[in-house]
């Protein structure tokens, strides 16, 4: 019977500072989960991938990209999220577009999307003033969500692209779009940053003291043919674009939903893993405790779950860990969270 799956992204604490949190950590279902296990491996990821290792994971989990552990791992997942939102593009070459905030410091860095705070109308304003820049040039662009939008541009179908999460907190320069066509986007995102950058809008919300939405970010590219294979995909807190990869009910999923089979991506830990803020990851790692790790195993051991598998990541790869309830009977190794210093 295959297990149910659990993905925690950022729940594996970095090498670097895992002792010290890992002593602050209160966990003991994790403990319990990751010390008695039927297997145990972890994964490194590419340095220089251009996704994170859940995103990977999650695309290779759906069909729609191939093993996160290869060099050229990616997340091609604009279309299945287009068809997330209800969208059905039929041709062409389609990539995810988020409105967000670009500062500019010692180098350009992106705020965290998740803190834009970017109203429905606001975003409707800003799409609606760009939107003939994006047909002028020959593309498509399609008003989703306040976050969301999408673009069909079959010209720019090798452009190589980063998630935004992957490039949240580093010098941009390194993960803008590459690829021939290259100098088109750039030439593009020239033409709607100049926009946006007097757009009365931008400065009635530097009035309110909130930053300027003066740029986008595009990624997930692929051909509109390109869709999931069946699955059993849920999600909890997870970052929209992932969770409407999952079916509409299975959004705001629980642990009594979880079943053989299933994969659910838990992502409380993800923000704060992002941003390296650790006094609030041991509070997002405390909920997921309750919420989650707990809940768990205490269903193995009353034999409502069969196997469970936990898939703990960071920036720099994963921890698969599956356990049984028979495996839990192994009352002789001592529980602890030693598993987590990777």
């Amino acid at each position: 019977m295959p297990a149910a799956t659990l993905l925690v992204p950022f729940a594996l604490p970095p090498a670097p500072m895992a002792p010290d949190l890992i002593r602050a950590l209160q966990a003991p279902a994790l403990a319990a989960l990751l010390s008695r296990p039927a297997a145990q491996a972890y994964h490194p990821f590419e340095a220089d991938s251009r996704v994170l290792p859940h995103e990977a994971w999650v695309a290779h989990a759906l069909g729609l990209a191939g093993a996160p552990t290869a060099a050229d791992a990616g997340a091609p997942v604009a279309p299945a999220v287009m068809a997330g939102h209800g969208m059905a593009p039929q041709a062409g070459h389609w990539f995810l577009v988020h409105p967000v905030a670009i500062h500019v410091g010692s180098h350009l860095q992106m705020s965290d999307p998740r803190q834009l705070q970017l109203a429905e109308e606001e975003s409707r304003t800003l799409f609606e003033a760009v939107l003939p820049l994006f047909t002028d040039d020959g593309h498509e662009l399609v008003y989703a969500d306040a976050h969301n939008w999408f673009l069909r541009a079959d010209a720019w179908a090798g452009l190589d692209t980063a998630s935004p999460d992957a490039a949240y907190g580093d010098n941009l320069h390194a993960w803008m779009p590459r690829g021939d066509m290259a100098r088109a986007f750039r030439r593009l995102q020239n033409e709607v940053q100049m926009l946006w950058f007097d757009h009365p809008l931008n400065a009635a919300r530097q009035a309110r003291g909130q930053p300027p939405v003066n740029s986008f970010w595009l990624w997930g590219g692929a051909d509109a043919t390109r869709r999931p294979a069946a699955n059993s995909l849920a999600t909890a807190a997870a970052p929209d674009w992932l969770a409407r990869l999952a079916a509409p009910g299975r959004r705001a999923a629980t642990p009594a939903q979880l079943r053989a089979g299933d994969v659910l991506v838990a992502g409380p830990a993800l923000a704060s893993g992002l941003a390296e803020d650790w006094g609030l990851w041991l509070e997002a790692m405390a909920r997921l405790e309750q919420d989650w790790f707990a809940p768990l195993l205490a269903a193995q051991r009353a034999g409502s779950v069969g196997e469970v598998e936990l898939v703990l990541t960071h920036r720099d790869g994963w921890l698969q860990t599956r356990t049984s309830k028979m495996a839990q009977y192994r009352f002789w190794r001592p529980v602890n969270l030693s598993a987590l210093l990777t």
